[in-house]
């Protein structure tokens, strides 16, 4: 199955005899190739910043770095698609390498010095993992932002909070959305966390246990960006649990939102009635003229599934010894994919949240109904009367049951004397103040006042409490994207000085 070895591939000088057959150009080269556009400006700020590093401690002299450097920034401002890579020579890398031979001969080899493509590939794809982690970042931001807007203008709207989708305590509906974004304050963390492991240079490993070459890493570190060094070179290169983190926090912030559409999906059916959403989020039936049907939280639902597998997949692949090909050659694509995929969904998310129309005069007869201040009332017998809780607990109980089987929908003061009178043996003084005062539901909301709580006040509080943390993320985010186009100009900068010297 030998085939005639390609124009300057790689290996033909010593054991590699054969061109690549087909099915290896089809299932593993065009694999590495279609990563190219993720890797290809990251590719080529690895090789300026290892030219320049190359001349700062004197391994190569300005006039011998500074054709590849001139060229290097010419391809700098080339797009990928306009880059003549080939999946027969292999991954970018060798594509690049092919056509820097072509242009300047013998020359374009002194960028591999002290190095291996799989450094220059690492570089490019922390660098591009990063860019990807910012641009989740401040998609979760702005859901985070949403959902504490949408919880303060409902801060006051009286619903019942439910379990297992049964009615169970008054609430309010700012109450139940500030829990969402709550968790999306968690995701941002996690981001953050996922970034900062993604941000340690990998620059001057070499194939695992570093270059014999004085070369400076943590200046390499600096002029590629990087917030700190791999501590561990042979680490910085083959781990693959980094990227893991980044996936799981991809994943965690898009189950968030599958959670929230699973519920919204509950919520907008007629059944409940609770809200509607907006038209631009629906989608018609073919053959029901009637029907609206919810479209984007099924996306939502089957993006945060998708994602799972993805993590999963990701996971498996690392299940090799270490420094092996097999956790890294579908991480590119798999890795960028799923944080691209989940950038998309919260996106989504985030605008069905700000679009939602919440129907309060629904939710708040749903609030007063069904007994949802049972366990309020229970507390006031325990206070007011000494009871044990769960002998309190068993009068109402009991009073709920007698009133349903007559028929009624409300609690009386009879029904409560007599449960209490069946469960105690005392007819407990009972009376119609005491029972609207511990019934009634607004009273119940306000009275639920702790830290996190679901007293307007509260939600109030909270919702302002996510929005400082946006608002943070924001700076965060920011600033993290100015120190890399900082590091970028001043690497450029260095190499123009060096193409010019020469």
């Amino acid at each position: 199955m030998t085939a005639p070895p390609p124009d300057g591939y790689l290996g033909t000088a010593g054991r590699i005899t054969s061109g690549p057959a087909p099915e290896l150009v089809e299932a593993g080269y065009a694999l590495e190739i279609g990563d190219a556009p993720l890797l290809h400006r990251g590719l080529t700020l690895a090789d300026l910043a290892h030219l320049v590093e190359l001349t700062d401690c004197g391994v190569l002299r300005p006039d011998e770095a500074a054709p590849l450097c001139a060229a290097l920034l010419d391809l700098l401002d080339t797009p990928a698609a306009e880059f003549p890579y080939d999946p027969v020579y292999g991954d970018a890398y060798n594509s690049r390498e092919r056509e820097l031979e072509r242009a300047l001969g013998p020359a374009a080899g002194r960028l591999h010095l002290g190095r291996t493509r799989r450094e220059a590939g690492r570089i490019a794809f922390r660098l591009a993992l990063r860019d990807k982690l910012l641009g989740l970042h401040a998609d979760v931001a702005a859901f985070a932002a949403a959902v504490a807007d949408q919880a303060a203008g409902h801060a006051a709207t009286l619903w019942a909070d439910t379990t297992y989708l049964q009615p169970a305590q008054p609430s309010t509906f700012g109450h139940y959305l500030g829990g969402f974004a709550e968790q999306a304050i968690r995701h941002l963390d996690r981001i953050e966390t996922a970034y900062g492991r993604a941000d340690a240079s990998p620059a001057g490993a070499g194939g695992a246990g570093g270059t014999r070459l004085p070369m400076d890493r943590d200046r390499l570190a600096r002029r590629l960006g990087f917030g700190s060094v791999g501590p561990h070179t042979r680490d910085a290169m083959w781990s693959a649990d980094a990227l893991a983190d980044a996936v799981t926090a991809a994943a965690q912030a898009v189950a968030t939102l599958s959670q929230l559409a699973s519920d919204l999906e509950i919520f907008a059916s007629p059944a409940f009635g609770y809200l509607t959403l907006d038209a631009s989020m629906c989608r018609a039936s073919v053959l029901m003229p009637q029907k609206r049907n919810p479209y984007a939280l099924p996306v939502l639902r089957g993006g945060a599934g998708t994602l799972i597998g993805r993590l999963t997949g990701l996971l498996a692949t690392g299940l090799t010894p270490s420094a092996r090909t097999d956790n890294w050659l579908y991480a590119y694509g798999e890795v960028a994919g799923a944080i691209d995929l989940a950038g998309r969904l919260v996106r989504l998310g985030t605008a069905v949240v700000a679009g939602l129309t919440v129907h309060t005069d629904v939710l708040a007869e749903q609030g007063a109904q069904h007994f949802t201040a049972a366990a309020d009332l229970a507390e006031e017998l325990a206070q007011r009367f000494r009871l044990d809780y769960r002998t309190a607990y068993r009068v109402v109980g009991r009073a709920v049951a007698a009133t349903l089987a007559d028929g009624g929908t409300e609690l009386t003061v009879p029904a409560v004397r007599a449960a209490a009178e069946d469960i105690t043996g005392t007819a407990l003084p009972v009376t119609a103040d005491l029972l609207t005062a511990a019934t009634e539901p607004v009273s119940a909301v306000a009275a639920r006042d702790v830290p996190g709580g679901a007293s307007p006040r509260r939600v109030q509080e909270h919702a302002q409490r996510v929005q400082r943390r946006a608002a943070a993320a924001r700076r965060w985010n920011a600033a993290r994207r100015v120190h890399i186009a900082e590091a970028e100009a001043q690497l450029t900068a260095a190499a123009k000085e060096i193409a010019c010297a020469g």
